[in-house]
């Protein structure tokens, strides 16, 4: 259906503030943890740290993340989303273009450019450490060009953040540092997919009516917020009984087990989860969600370099 929408009257884009904002800075803390995880387990499991390495995949890594928020924010407002969408702290996009601060046009450019220059990071360590990293930044690309036009589109798209934005860059994290995946590296990276896969999960319930104008197949959409709530809260349940089991199993260090410490913000989330009708309940759930997947990967990735350096 064609949604016909009221172009706004166009402000001046005032320096480079705007251009900061749009790409959602308050997301961007999440590459660093990712990085830091990959970089933590190839430290501890392997004995290899190079910190050069470790800056270039973060750079690379932050690159894709703008381009993939930019190009969302382009995409939702050109669909007319961005017109309808209730903006919160956590969801809703940017606001840039629909307050027309910048022309769609730019942020297009933003959103692309941002990507390109990722490219050459990923060919110099596909050049120095082995073409097995070539899969993984294909899969990668994939998230980032088609999240919304096409992966919003298809059932369960939630995964492609869990893997774009929570397994590869740790898997990558890692290869950068050896030259080789691993299981540990594998075990390491799953609690990051499932809590990236929650952020936006989460992030979707205020989203519900104006992803249907353009539509999106998110899962609150696709079996109910009720329905959506359970997963969720059963992967947040998940997340941790993974990090239990691999230390249990010798898979990860006991002193991963500090992550355990972020659980009151999980459960805060998961009870929030289920009032996902009322703005002024969920909206604090979001805000505790996202203290949950920052902390706890990063907690994680304190308990490898505890078990390297005690």
């Amino acid at each position: 259906m064609e949604i016909a929408t009221v172009e706004p009257k166009r402000k001046s884009a005032s320096g480079l503030k705007v251009w900061f904002m749009e790409a959602r800075p308050q997301y961007l803390l999440l590459p660093v943890v990712l990085v830091f995880v990959g970089t933590a387990v190839a430290w501890q499991n392997d004995g290899m740290l190079h910190m050069g390495n470790a800056i270039l995949a973060l750079l690379g890594l932050v690159l894709c993340h703008v381009s993939v928020n930019v190009l969302n924010d382009y995409f939702d407002y050109k669909s007319g989303v961005d017109l309808k969408t209730i903006k919160t702290p956590f969801s809703g996009g940017s606001g840039i273009l629909p307050a027309g601060l910048l022309k769609p046009k730019q942020a297009l450019w933003y959103g692309l450019i941002c990507f390109v220059l990722a490219v050459p990071i990923g060919v110099y360590f596909s050049i120095i450490k082995g073409w097995q990293l070539l899969p993984l930044l294909a899969l990668g690309a994939i998230c980032v060009l088609l999240y919304t036009q096409v992966i919003l589109k298809i059932d369960f798209p939630e995964w492609s953040p869990g893997v774009g934005l929570g397994i590869l860059p740790v898997l990558g994290a890692y290869f950068v540092q050896t030259g080789f995946y691993s299981w540990h590296a594998l075990i390491a990276s799953v609690p990051s997919g499932l809590l990236v896969l929650n952020l936006l999960l989460l992030n979707e319930f205020p989203d519900i009516e104006a992803d249907k104008i353009a539509n999106k197949r998110t899962l609150p959409i696709r079996i109910g917020g009720k329905n959506a709530a359970i997963v969720y809260s059963a992967f947040e349940i998940l997340v941790y009984l993974w990090v239990i089991g691999a230390v249990i199993f010798g898979q990860m260090p006991v002193y991963c087990l500090i992550a355990l410490l972020t659980l009151p913000f999980a459960i805060h989330a998961i009870r929030g989860s289920f009032n996902y009708k009322d703005l002024n309940k969920i909206l604090p759930a979001m805000g505790s969600n996202v203290m949950a997947v920052l902390l706890t990967q990063a907690l994680i990735g304190v308990g490898y370099i505890l078990a390297a350096v005690l």
